[in-house]
């Protein structure tokens, strides 16, 4: 029986008065001490289980909290742990360096540690809190069920926005970009600038900034891993003497891999790849190398500079484009070219095409 109850049976019914109107109730001492005292066995009755249950919740949230901190001391000791793997292991090269510098190692450790560490607390709280409201005996199903339902509306109301919380999360556990990296994002490029877990920060060519959503990017070109190529094509006379050619070109490649900084940005050899293709009055020779990512634009240059100043001391003309001079000696002849194209294409040259004459038929006599 409740403590109310109690109190209403304790007290004395009201009397009608002689007019017929209920006279007021007066409790009398012995009634108000007959109340207190089945109060007082009531709270006598039940106050081990209060305090059972109170013990238990401050328990419950005791632990949880205990937990909580230790859990997430942990994470963030793994991943200082990590960082400090990673530059005892990559500091002494220059790609680790290059690819896991320390800015990048910062942000994705912070990133990561902060996904860890919210996933940690939501998952030891959440149950603690499941715990607390079971122990006040409040049914559970009720609850699970609405707090899905609500999960799912909210999920449909907002998925580009967990769309983009999860690709951020995947490209941080892939370690597919970093700060530093020149990225082709398909919607944007340019430099890493930041990596959020829903927007990357791009800066562009011209010092822009483009802040792309990670759910967004379909394809990721990173131009700041492994290597890259630096090609440079030369066009030349068809009648140059090919083994001077090749001589000049080796000379510079050998030269510039020996001098600093050049010897450093490259990671294999120049290499004189060979005639590329070979038209009727020129000939396209290749000249590659690998070098470190986001570099090879300025070997490229460095290189052409050194071709150009060898081929003037040799006296090698470089040819192409409709700037370049050509003497009547050098001129090639429009019928020769009709009567031989050239053997290395299957088709016949637009030289050739343009210099056939058009010669328009008479109708015959009818």
């Amino acid at each position: 029986m409740s403590l109310p109850a109690v109190l209403l049976a304790a007290g004395p019914s009201p009397s009608p008065s002689p007019s017929g109107s209920p006279a007021v109730t007066v409790p009398t001492l012995q009634d108000a001490q007959e109340s207190a005292n089945q109060a007082a066995s009531w709270v006598e009755q039940n106050w081990s289980t209060w305090l059972a249950i109170g013990l238990r919740v401050v328990l419950i949230l005791l632990i949880a909290a205990v937990l909580r901190v230790v859990v997430r001391r942990a994470i963030t000791q793994l991943i200082d742990r990590m960082n400090r793997t990673a530059q005892a292991g990559g500091g002494g090269t220059s790609l680790g360096g290059l690819l896991v510098n320390a800015e990048r190692r910062r942000q994705r450790s912070s990133a990561i540690g902060s996904v860890l560490r919210s996933v940690a607390s939501f998952l030891i709280m959440g149950t603690a809190a499941l715990m607390v409201l079971s122990t006040f005996q409040i049914n559970l199903a009720p609850l699970l069920a609405s707090a899905g339902v609500a999960g799912v509306a909210v999920g449909f109301g907002a998925r580009n926005l967990v769309t983009d919380f999860l690709s951020g999360v995947f490209m941080i556990l892939e370690d597919q970009y970093g700060v530093g990296d020149t990225i082709d994002a398909g919607v944007a490029s340019g430099e890493v600038v930041e990596v959020g877990l829903r927007v990357t920060k791009l800066r562009g060519d011209n010092g822009e900034i483009w802040y792309v959503r990670n759910g967004e990017v379909k394809r990721i070109g990173n131009l700041s891993q492994g290597w890259a190529t630096a090609g440079v094509d030369v066009t030349v006379r068809a009648g140059e003497d090919l083994d001077k050619l090749r001589g000049t070109l080796t000379e510079v490649a050998e030269k510039m891999s020996k001098e600093e900084p050049w010897n450093e940005f490259l990671w294999s050899p120049i290499e004189v790849l060979g005639l590329d293709s070979v038209l009727i009055d020129s000939m396209v020779v290749r000249v590659s190398a690998r070098t470190m990512p986001g570099k090879s634009t300025a070997v490229e240059r460095e290189l052409r500079w050194r071709i150009k100043r060898a081929f003037d001391a040799a006296d090698i003309r470089i040819v192409g484009g409709a700037t370049a001079p050509v003497t009547e000696e050098e001129a090639p002849d429009p019928m020769a070219a009709v009567a031989a194209p050239s053997v290395f294409s299957n088709a016949a040259s637009p030289q050739a095409e343009a210099a056939t004459p058009i010669i328009p038929q008479r109708p015959a006599p009818k």
